[in-house]
């Protein structure tokens, strides 16, 4: 036998097609990552200016103009609306002018949501202040915890859970075959899915709570939102499977992890991402997940109604086509030996 047929043995043309899928996957995680990551700046931050009537719109127009558009600043009416949007997450920071006679003025920031964009904003908005004669003095409204450095550990926590969801789903596809058999075994996968998620909310919020103290918040708010995340990843990875066969996890990697953890706002919020980037983000579970979080542990639960209603359309999804496509294939035959026929 020669060596090309030794080769052809060894390697599979199917074989050879998931190699070649691998290497996709490895570059574009590679170019996903850098890509998003290599070189964060500020772009349209949403910013609040509260200043008197007749400075304020020239106010905002000066920071709206800013060298290579950090901020998209608007007019707030008073310091306790420009704290209130803030912890609504409607705006990212906000500029309280001082009094007439004063040379320093308030910066309102929230570490909270991302020490990497309150760094930003206090350099961005020093630099404006000082040309006009002016100095800032930051005050954090949503102060992240000093167990928590960088605000990361909320982007890590939905990491955790996104991992353990394709994990999970990819070995219970696996386990007995690539696909489905037939839907008593989708429904039993389904089923075990959903405990599986409840427990792993719950194990995430112990760990990250009462064990090592890193995020504050409901705790129970931490857990309903870990059994979401791993219960919609992991469908989504039944659903791919269910459709494309062990490629299926190849999908689940590109969806979660090579598109959605660089864009999900943790390491860099989504105010300091590129566009593609910033725009996908809130679309997929890491990065409605991390936001989710967030929301629960430093600005009182607020504004997690659009990403838990993202999570719940993956999670819907996946299981509909999950189910959906097991109900087409014939149910297992036993023949008149008693063997079961596998399909």
């Amino acid at each position: 036998m020669t060596f090309v047929d030794e080769v052809k043995n060894a390697v599979t043309p199917r074989a050879a097609l998931l190699v070649i899928g691998v290497l996709g996957l490895q570059l574009l995680f590679i170019a996903s990552y850098v890509g998003a990551l290599h070189k964060p700046k500020p772009t349209d931050v949403a910013f609040g200016v509260v200043a008197p009537q007749q400075m304020s719109r020239q106010l905002v127009e000066q920071l709206d103009g800013l060298p290579g558009g950090p901020l998209d600043a608007r007019a707030v009416s008073s310091e306790s609306e420009a704290r209130a949007q803030i912890m609504n997450r409607e705006i990212d920071g906000a500029l309280v002018v001082a009094p007439q006679g004063r040379t320093t003025d308030t910066l309102l920031v929230a570490s909270g949501g991302g020490t990497a964009l309150v760094t930003a904003l206090e350099r961005i908005l020093t630099e404006a202040e000082a040309s006009q004669g002016r100095t800032v003095s930051p005050v954090d409204v949503a102060p992240a915890s000093g167990e928590d450095f960088n605000g990361l550990s909320s982007f890590y926590l939905v990491v955790g859970w996104c991992v353990g969801g394709y994990l999970c789903a990819s070995i219970l596809a696996i386990s007995a075959g690539a696909k489905p058999a037939n839907r008593q075994r989708a429904l039993i996968r389904t089923g075990t899915m959903a405990l599986y998620s409840i427990a792993g909310g719950i194990g995430g919020a112990i760990v990250i709570g009462p064990i090592l103290g890193a995020l504050p918040g409901s705790f129970w708010g931490l857990a309903g939102l870990g059994a979401l995340v791993v219960f919609a990843v992991g469908m989504i990875t039944l659903a791919l499977q269910a459709l494309t066969g062990i490629v299926g996890i190849g999908l689940a990697v590109l969806i979660i992890v090579v598109a959605g953890n660089p864009s999900a706002g943790g390491a860099f919020p989504l105010p300091m991402l590129p566009d593609f980037w910033r725009a996908i983000g809130p679309a997929l579970p890491p990065g409605a997940g991390t936001w989710a979080a967030r929301s629960i542990a430093y600005f009182q639960g607020n504004a997690v109604t659009g990403p838990l209603l993202v999570l719940s359309a993956w999670a819907v999804a996946g299981t509909a086509v999950t189910l959906l496509l097991s109900m087409r294939r014939r149910p297992e035959q036993v023949p008149e030996g008693g063997a079961t026929l596998a399909r």
